[in-house]
């Protein structure tokens, strides 16, 4: 991870009445993220530990249109083998980050809240949403595997079957699907976010910070044994960054056309043809 200085410059970070405040600041790409952006996050979330009076943080994303696109085609289509590990580090450790911190972390949503930006509002307690949230796993459609959060946590809020087709099908949710379904605790108008975020941290202040921290590990418990997933989600994604299929699927998002994912899947077809003609059954 590399050093990061203030001010930052992906984001806005600011305490106010003993709340932090984390504002992804990239409009002109969705609030995208890339790995400077992850670096300030994890900076900011972590210097709240030397500050007891702060009662808990809120991420959230500048303007109405996005909470976060998710990760930067521009950075992730120079992935491969060897340095995507040192991304997938980062998504690990922004996500510990969050569930270790001492204090509640509440996601308030505006707009998309797509691929690595749904994986962040899963990491985090409490998910506040404004009638135009949209959240979305985009990895099917562009050639990621979203195995930093979604495969983990998505089933314990959707259930086993709309965990499923979100991923595979890229299935969408509205800000009152997802309360419906548990990926969101409110959802509220647009004007009424910031309003609804800020009584739900008056509420926090309000009670004991010591029951609240030591609370957050016992809720914690039973997800921390995922962890080895983590670990073993990641060695995954490893080999996906820097694939044909993923070049490809981020190629056509770009260029803004269906990817073409049938001729790997033809290609492949030939292959194992090829080598079963070649199998010596006697």
């Amino acid at each position: 991870m590399q050093q990061v200085t203030l001010p930052y410059k992906d984001i806005v970070y600011e305490v106010k009445d003993q709340i932090g405040w984390i504002t992804i600041n990239r409009p002109d790409v969705l609030n995208a993220i890339r790995e400077l952006t992850l670096d300030e996050i994890i900076h900011a979330l972590k210097s709240t530990r030397i500050d007891p009076s702060i009662a808990a943080v809120v991420i959230t994303g500048t303007g109405d249109r996005a909470f976060c696109a998710g990760g930067e085609f521009a950075m992730m289509k120079r992935f491969n083998w060897t340095n995507a590990m040192l991304w997938n580090e980062r998504m690990l450790d922004g996500a510990m980050t969050i569930r270790g911190l001492g204090i509640p972390v509440i996601a308030m949503v505006n707009g998309w809240c797509m691929g690595g930006g749904n994986e962040i509002a899963l990491w985090c307690d409490i998910v506040v949403a404004s009638e135009n949230a949209v959240f979305g796993q985009t990895g099917a459609k562009v050639g990621a595997c979203p195995t930093v959060g979604a495969t983990q946590y998505l089933s314990r809020s959707l259930g086993e079957r709309l965990a499923r087709e979100m991923i595979f099908c890229a299935r969408r949710f509205t800000a009152q699907e997802a309360v419906q379904y548990g990926l969101a605790n409110y959802c509220v108008p647009q004007t009424e976010l910031r309003a609804k975020t800020e009584e739900l941290c008056e509420r926090i202040k309000s009670h004991s910070s010591q029951t609240i921290r030591l609370t957050k590990v016992s809720l914690n418990h039973e997800s921390d044994n995922l962890y080895a997933s983590w670990r073993a989600g990641m060695e995954l994604l490893a080999h996906v960054w820097g694939s044909e299929e993923s070049i490809e699927g981020m190629n056509a998002f770009t260029e803004k056309r269906a990817p073409d994912f049938n001729q790997f899947r033809l290609r492949n077809k030939v292959e194992i043809d090829d080598y079963l003609a070649g199998v010596d059954y006697a």
